[in-house]
């Protein structure tokens, strides 16, 4: 395991240096910056912008400075928030984590239940019914899902708020304040659930129907197992073995965010200061939060092998 672990570490950083070097030139080399986006500057305001912020130096001793930046915990400085990345991360990413997690914990929930159900009831009306609801789960843009749901439940029924974290002037606190953000977070995590639920049920439900015309499985029926021990100790055990490789990567999600969902419900989340950092070319910002991205990636995939390893023996690392 010590050799499995450090060989895996050196993959990693020269992993994350080429990922580094590509998201740097990425933005780098895309044309205009945050200083050419803003009309209300001089040239001459601009040229000495320029010059504060090194974006007249060669891109490979930016990129350099700016990696040297990074493995001192320094991701940037945001030009349009005037605030260091890291900052900003700590502000906003939170709250992407808080719905990310709560919708993962259900879509893995409703993903296994109902995949071992349809996998047991194969070609029965009930699963049948889930396909047809998990394609057309699939098939609808996120977008159309969370402004029907605000429709429904914000503007017809007003029983659940349209968007936002907390209400607005609002002082609550406590655990008060615990159940205003569960009241605004559940249209967030019901679409992200609707949109999560279906590739993943059909994951487990694939993996099911494989598991159970095994010989063990037959045999443990033989025993006079219950029907229930045999489908959820027996057969789901084996069956979550390939999805323990989807694990590591849920790590980036859960703190990426979900730009489409936070928009369309005010979530102030990381997603959103992505998605509106774009519009001004906030470069460092960008670039700090791909990287950020791709770090959480590279580890998540570490995580799963020896997540793998440790369910099942018998991989080798």
């Amino acid at each position: 395991m010590k050799t499995f672990l450090l060989r895996r570490s050196m993959y990693m950083v020269l992993i994350m240096l080429g990922a580094s070097l590509l998201i740097f030139l990425l933005y780098s080399l895309t044309p205009g910056d945050y200083v050419d986006n803003n009309m209300n500057l001089s040239e001459e305001r601009k040229a000495e912008l320029r010059e504060i912020y090194g974006f007249n130096k060669p891109v490979l001793e930016r990129y350099v400075n700016w990696m040297a930046n990074i493995f001192k915990g320094d991701f940037g400085y945001s030009l349009a928030q005037q605030r260091p990345v890291l900052d900003l991360f700590n502000d906003y990413i939170w709250n992407s984590f808080l719905l990310a997690v709560v919708a993962t914990f259900f879509t893995w929930f409703f993903a296994v239940v109902v995949g071992v159900i349809t996998a047991y009831k194969q070609y029965s009306l009930f699963d049948t019914l889930v396909m047809i609801g998990i394609f057309a789960a699939m098939s609808i843009p996120s977008f159309f899902i969370g402004l029907f749901l605000i429709k429904v439940f914000a503007v017809d029924l007003k029983i659940l708020p349209p968007g936002g974290m907390i209400s607005t002037g609002s002082r609550a606190e406590g655990w008060e304040y615990v159940k205003e953000v569960l009241h605004h977070m559940t249209l967030p995590v019901a679409v992200m659930v609707l949109l999560g639920v279906g590739s993943l049920t059909r994951y487990f439900r694939s993996n099911m129907l494989d598991v159970i015309k095994q010989d063990y499985i037959r045999t443990a029926r033989a025993k006079g197992l219950k029907e229930r021990t045999v489908l959820y100790r027996h057969a789901l055990k084996n069956a979550m073995l390939p999805a323990i490789t989807l694990v590591g990567f849920e790590l980036p999600s859960l703190f990426g965010g979900s730009i489409i969902i936070e928009k369309i419900f005010n979530w102030p989340g990381i997603g959103q200061l992505y998605l509106s950092s774009f519009s001004v070319r906030d470069y460092p910002l960008l670039m700090g939060f791909t990287l950020f991205i791709a770090i959480l990636t590279i580890i998540g995939t570490l995580i799963s092998d020896i997540l793998y390893h440790t369910a099942d023996p018998r991989v080798k690392l």
